[in-house]
């Protein structure tokens, strides 16, 4: 029998009613935790990373003992304590210098994690250009098949995408497109096996993420010209170890609620056939159309087909003239 806990007044009941599951979930909240040895480069990155997820972030100021690939309860207790679904854990070691974990949750219970290891970092304040404002939600960039088709960078853009994916939108302002965010790859070993999900992190090529404000200039036409600017920061990181989801665990996580019958009349549900969304969120429909007898098809009656005066004179001329005669001679 599951426990369930009783509110003792209304504001514990508007807490509990906040972290219940909803059809439309909030933006994902996401808690940095540095380990017990840092360094310069991994608290620059923090510091970055925590400017671009405000105000959906919590950050831990004391240290902790954490090793996520070993035992994940302390995470499971923050994320339940802070309503959290996703992690940053930073960490270096001699083994594993510059070390960066992301973890992502599900039931307060971890779900997946990743670890990249930082090799560049240039902070963003070293770009003297504007910074975009906290919680504006970013254009993703991924530019590369490898985010499509490799396992490994599968789950590093869907990690991304739910990182930095803000709360949901019905429509998008150009004005409201204020920096963003590109994901691209080095160049792609020719013997790189896209089936292998254990292959050493040396073969595998490095990932880039780049930030960038959008800039509106007059072009002259109604749509501006939009330039990109470097704002930072800029990481190159390196794929290491990684925790694939439990496949149960995972289909609870995609589930999804039944759809009410406002949507399934608008085409949106299965029982609407010929009708489906695409990944932008638009329907796309397909019409089938029997086959037709052009033959008994009247477009004389149409006026705009109609033949003109012109046309009737033509045809009267012609049938009044003569046949050609023959080349032979008169007898």
């Amino acid at each position: 029998m599951l426990r369930t806990v009783k509110p003792r007044n209304a504001r514990v009941k508007r807490a509990l009613a906040a972290r219940e599951p909803k059809e439309v979930e909030d933006a994902r909240t996401a808690v940095f935790v540095k380990g017990t040895t840092g360094s310069e480069v991994l608290n620059g990155v923090m510091k970055d990373l925590l400017a671009l997820k405000k105000p959906h972030a919590i950050p831990f100021s004391k240290k902790n003992t954490i090793r996520p690939f070993e035992d994940t309860a302390s995470l499971d207790f923050w994320a339940d304590k802070n309503d959290a679904s996703l992690f940053v854990c930073s960490q270096n070691t001699k083994k594993r210098p510059n070390d960066l974990i992301f973890a992502r949750m599900f039931d307060h219970k971890v779900l997946d994690m990743i670890e990249l290891g930082v090799e560049n970092f240039v902070p963003m304040v070293d770009f003297k250009t504007p910074k975009a404002q906290p919680g504006i939600r970013p254009v993703i960039h991924f530019g590369s098949e490898l985010f499509d088709t490799h396992p490994r960078y599968m789950q590093v853009k869907s990690m991304f995408l739910d990182f930095f994916n803000g709360s949901p939108m019905t429509a998008v302002s150009l004005a409201g497109l204020e920096y963003v965010i590109s994901i691209t790859l080095a160049p792609t070993p020719p013997n790189l096996n896209l089936e292998d999900t254990s292959a050493p992190s040396s073969d595998l090529p490095l990932i880039h993420f780049r930030c960038f404000t959008v800039r509106l200039l007059a072009s002259g036409v109604r749509t501006p010209r939009t330039e990109l600017v470097p704002m930072g920061p800029s990481l190159d990181l390196r794929l290491r170890r990684h925790q694939d989801p439990d496949p149960e665990v995972l289909k609870q996580a995609m589930k999804q609620p039944k759809l009410k019958k406002a949507d399934i009349t608008s085409g949106l549900g299965k029982k609407v056939k010929n009708k489906e969304v695409d990944e932008m969120g638009d329907v796309r429909a397909r019409i089938h159309v029997k086959k037709q007898n052009l033959d008994k098809l009247q477009t004389r009656k149409m006026k705009g087909l109609k033949p003109t005066q012109m046309e009737i004179d033509g045809e009267a001329s012609d049938s009044d003239m003569d046949p050609i005669a023959g080349d032979g001679e008169d007898s």
